[in-house]
């Protein structure tokens, strides 16, 4: 894989899609950035990160074997791989928050942003983001965030943690490249984060109302068993999960 460091830039994301529409990227092609002046999370919110503390790169995947419905399968592939990894260095009571929020210990410790690369109404590649709070200890109080380090208690080598996760990438992009779908998705929703648990949730207009979870869609909507015992399926836009 080809590793691109640099110093600051203002999104790795932002960055890694120019450069890909400059030259013929080498696919696993990696850009990290000590430091990000303009880090996007999901939904357009901003991804703050202290300089050289914590891991922020982005990832070009090529993809050719994905219907653009089944896109979400890289936002799935992307989390089980941070997952694993992250279990490697063990970092305890792990869980994935849908769509794709890394938890440990109930906080956000990691953050993932996919962006797909469409040619003729196809999907060529995807450019996927990752923040990955390492070594940093101090949060905004309203932030509910952790660390690697907070948890731990040590310090970590970023390039080793940057390492464990691109090869764990490449093992779970080649169950997409083998269509292993079915595998991808039932260890996904296996780890999903309160699942079959009764959880409350916030709807666009500020309503409350409480569901339990039970899996994904293939299009990567979040499957809600309601309090009527109707399953609906909600897209990212529509919920909040609170508790």
């Amino acid at each position: 894989m080809k590793i691109i460091k640099l110093d600051a830039i203002d999104s790795t994301n932002t960055y890694l899609r120019q450069l890909s529409l400059e030259e013929k990227l080498e696919d696993f092609t990696i850009i990290t950035a000590a430091s990000q002046t303009a880090g996007k999370g999901q939904m357009g919110t901003k991804w703050d990160s202290e300089k050289g503390k914590n891991l922020t790169f982005s990832v070009f995947k090529k993809v050719s074997c994905l219907e653009n419905e089944e896109q979400f399968y890289i936002s799935i592939a992307t989390s089980l791989a941070i997952y694993k990894a992250l279990k490697h260095f063990q970092i305890p009571k792990l869980a994935i928050k849908w769509p794709n929020d890394i938890l440990s210990e109930n906080q956000k410790i990691c953050g993932i942003l996919i962006e797909n690369v469409i040619q003729n109404s196809k999907m060529t590649a995807a450019i996927i983001g990752i923040g990955l709070n390492v070594n940093q200890t101090d949060f905004d109080i309203n932030l509910n965030a952790s660390s690697l380090k907070k948890i731990r208690g040590i310090h970590f080598d970023l390039d080793e943690v940057m390492f464990h996760i691109a090869s764990q990438l490449k093992k779970y992009a080649a169950l997409i490249t083998e269509r292993s779908l079915d595998v991808l998705k039932e260890e996904y929703e296996s780890l999903l984060f309160r699942k079959d648990k009764p959880s409350t949730f916030q709807n666009t207009n500020g309503e409350l109302f409480m569901g339990f979870i039970q899996g994904v869609a293939e299009n990567g909507k979040l499957n809600v068993l309601l309090e009527d015992e109707i399953m609906t399926a909600f897209d990212l836009k529509e919920i909040k999960l609170l508790y």
